[in-house]
């Protein structure tokens, strides 16, 4: 008879109410199986910082027990965080041929590559540990060699089933496992965590296969160059754009750094399959006709930097937009990319090319899942407990509800946050405490050296500015020798607001002459004098509220 104490501790500290960022702990006993180990972006109040990454304290407090990080696929929101986290923990990493290529990619350019133990796994591997064992199932997903996850404990089988989408026209041909799904429902799943990001989507998603079509089409009446931008990781995606160009009799070059690199993983793995004379180098795109020519970039979400972006400014080194090129943008616009993308839509049309974008024609289908597509997942698993993951909290509740809608007990369902623990029994699912979870920040080389003060000091730079207040004080006597001399940066400008600064220096002086008067030697108390001066007089005369910078020199 199994003991009742035999409990799965499921703890996630990355991927819940937000998109990105995805990591899962799955604990039983002495054995921690790490699902993924993502990144995401910075939103627009994060200045200046690079990536956000979890926090891993949970994980660096039990390295002995974190068996492995076990990735389903090769996006950087599950894989991103690998370079950062794999100097904290030393263990293994198992992902599919595809998956483990990118990553190499991303090791290599940290200096890590020949420090870290990856192990490749195919679909329908097992691999035990101590006390668990981790089989891997195939999926379907917006990139090759998705797989989902289940944990095989003495308390019962976790399944997590990565992103995944039903597509049975896959480009590849290699059809999501759906029977072992059935088989592991018939046997009885303890726990199911699955993708939410489509949940408030009626139907079923389409087949990758529709895009291609759609670039035979347009391939077939292009007149001039074509550009697609894709996202790099995708090479189904590219893979359709390689064979219209074929077909069209087009040749095709690369441009940006991270789609150069998928280009060349994908190809020596097999993933991306053409003739050698069919790929140029983007140098040799004007010794071609125009209608021979293919593009294939980076910047499908108008990032800044990103290839199409700096094509559309005119500040590319070796594509300018011609008129009569047609730009293809094959992707969905992430949410808070809407207006960089349309300023880039803007910039292309304005320079006399022809674009076409996801509301024009069928250029873009999603990986993720919809509705009648997860009620089919949720119906072949039947798990006894659900925990929705990758989603904003509403994403998460509406898939609650839907598994609720299946005939689901609502105790049965758990809406989770970031570093809550929760316990599955045979019997029972229950939150029971929470661990250090968070956000670390990713600036230049720097990795959780800037925190919540440091950006709530850039965001106070970038709205109001900063006054530097110098002044030098002689030793002995306390009294001022030089100075105060007051220098402005983004708050006005000094030589039209010279009696406003003629004014701020009275006062200070003022103010140094009373510390003066009343003995006050201690230079915190000097500098909080003149900020508590300076920032009453400033606001009264302006209604702004600059960062005050007092810098004391002494001798």
């Amino acid at each position: 008879m199994r003991k009742e104490k035999d409990k799965v501790k499921i703890i996630p500290l990355g991927g819940l109410n937000e998109i990105g960022k995805n990591l899962t702990a799955i604990e039983y006993k002495n054995d921690i199986v790490v699902i993924d180990c993502g990144l995401k972006f910075p939103d627009e109040e994060m200045l200046g910082i690079d990536v956000v990454i979890p926090d891993i304290s949970y994980l660096q407090k039990n390295t002995e027990k974190v068996k492995g990080i076990f990735l389903t696929h090769g996006h950087e929101d599950h894989i991103g965080a690998l370079p950062y986290v794999l100097k904290e923990l030393n263990v293994p990493v198992y992902g599919t041929k595809l998956t483990l290529g990118i990553v190499q990619t991303k090791l290599k350019e940290h200096n890590l590559l020949s420090v870290v133990d990856l192990r490749c796994i195919k679909p329908k591997d097992m691999v035990k540990l101590e006390n668990v064992s981790v089989e891997f199932i195939r999926t379907s997903h917006s990139i090759a060699d998705s797989v989902a996850i289940a944990i095989h404990t003495p308390a019962g089988v976790v399944l997590h089933t990565g992103d995944f989408k039903i597509d049975y026209t896959p480009i590849d041909g290699h059809v999501a496992d759906l029977a072992r799904f059935a088989e592991l429902g018939k046997k009885g799943v303890s726990v199911m965590l699955a993708d939410s990001t489509n949940v408030e989507r009626p139907g079923y998603t389409m087949s990758e296969s529709i895009v291609g079509d759609t670039f035979q089409e347009i391939f077939s009446c292009a007149k001039g160059r074509i550009i697609v931008a894709t996202f790099a990781s995708h090479v189904h995606r590219i893979q359709q754009i390689i064979r219209a160009a074929v077909k069209y009799d087009r040749k095709v070059a690369v441009s940006g750094r991270s789609m150069e690199n998928i280009m060349e993983v994908g190809v020596e793995l097999g993933y991306i399959t053409a003739e050698k004379d069919v790929f140029i180098n983007v140098d040799n795109i004007n010794k071609y006709p125009e209608n021979k020519i293919v593009i294939i970039t980076t910047g499908s979400q108008g990032e800044p930097m990103s290839a199409l972006s700096r094509m559309a400014a005119s500040e590319h080194k070796k594509i300018n937009i011609l008129p009569g090129d047609m730009v293809v943008i094959s992707a969905n616009p992430i949410p808070g990319n809407e207006k960089l993308i349309s300023r880039v839509i803007n910039q292309l049309f304005k320079k006399g090319a022809q674009v076409i974008y996801e509301s024009l024609a069928d250029v873009h289908v999603s990986g993720h899942a919809c509705q009648e597509e997860l009620k089919l997942m949720h119906t072949l698993v039947k798990p006894k407990f659900f925990i929705p993951v990758h989603g904003e909290y509403r994403h998460l509740k509406q898939h609650g509800e839907l598994a609720i809608k299946l005939g689901m007990p609502s105790n049965n369902v758990i809406i989770a946050d970031n570093g809550d623990v929760i316990e599955v029994s045979r019997d029972s699912i229950r939150k029971n405490g929470t661990v250090v979870s968070g956000q670390v920040f990713v600036d230049g080389l720097g990795v959780g050296d800037v925190g919540n003060i440091v950006l709530r000091d850039r965001k106070h730079l970038s709205q109001d500015g900063i006054l530097t207040v110098v002044v030098t004080i002689e030793k002995e006597s306390g009294s001022v020798i030089a100075g105060p001399d007051i220098i402005s940066r983004g708050f006005v400008y000094v030589r039209e607001s010279e009696d406003l600064m003629g004014e701020a220096r009275d006062l200070v002086r003022n103010a140094l002459r009373e510390c003066e008067e009343k003995h006050i030697t201690e230079w915190a108390s000097i500098k909080s004098n003149i900020k508590e001066v300076l920032r009453m007089f400033l606001y009264e005369k302006t209604k702004r509220k600059p960062m005050i910078l007092p810098i004391i020199m002494e001798i």
